[in-house]
């Protein structure tokens, strides 16, 4: 559910007013793809405790007052919660806020927040293993792919790289002519969401030469001495 301006705009002004002594939360960016992980940090001061809440995007939640309500299904700490910098993994696409809260060593507590959107996951590619072939027959690279088509993938042959586009199915089928032993790698790969930029699982085609030539001799049958 989506959170009203009216309420975004209160609670931040409401933040504000307790942070003029805190140093500001910060996230490396404020969106990201599900199923990535993400610093958040704050700057440290001596003798402070610093403890994180995820949030989801509920517009009944008094942030102030109420622990984190995330589910890890949607979000979580990867390790502690606690400290000046800390790491989320963002499961679910969607609207998430996180909270830090700053206690003095005198027992003194401000709170700041922030606002985390996810997007859905990038696509990627997984290579099937290749059977070896013959020199001069065709081999087959079976291409699976995550995310939602149309796709575009590029595939580096230690050489070269090539692009296929519009891709409307997975796994996409690849047929491929090498002359001798090639690994293939899909090294990006876009859909309607993005583009992925890690590169696939490597394999190889074995390509194994063919028995050579030799001149057939026809042999005349023995003839019986008479």
């Amino acid at each position: 559910m989506k959170r009203p301006l009216y309420n975004i705009l209160r609670l931040f002004l409401v933040a504000i007013a307790l942070l003029l002594t805190m140093a500001p939360a910060m996230a490396q960016t404020n969106t990201v793809y599900a199923g990535q992980t993400s610093d958040l940090g704050v700057e440290e001061v001596v003798g402070t405790t610093y403890t994180w809440d995820l949030y989801t995007d509920d517009v009944s939640i008094n942030f102030a007052a109420i622990p984190g309500n995330c589910p890890p299904a949607d979000a979580y700490f990867t390790g502690s919660n606690t400290g000046p910098m800390v790491q989320v993994t963002w499961v679910t696409p969607g609207v998430y806020y996180f909270k830090v809260t700053a206690t003095s060593a005198t027992g003194c507590s401000n709170i700041r927040l922030g606002m985390m959107t996810v997007l859905e996951a990038l696509p990627y590619a997984v290579l099937d293993d290749p059977s070896p072939i013959c020199k001069g027959d065709d081999a087959t690279l079976v291409i699976n792919l995550t995310g939602e088509a149309p796709w575009s993938i590029n595939v580096f042959d230690g050489t070269s790289t090539i692009t296929y586009d519009n891709i409307m199915a997975s796994p996409y089928i690849l047929t491929l002519t090498p002359t001798t032993t090639t690994t293939y790698t899909v090294t990006s790969v876009t859909d309607i969401n993005g583009t992925n930029n890690n590169p696939s699982n490597s394999v190889t085609v074995t390509v194994n030469p063919k028995p050579g030539s030799s001149r057939i001799y026809q042999y005349e049958p023995l003839t019986k001495k008479k």
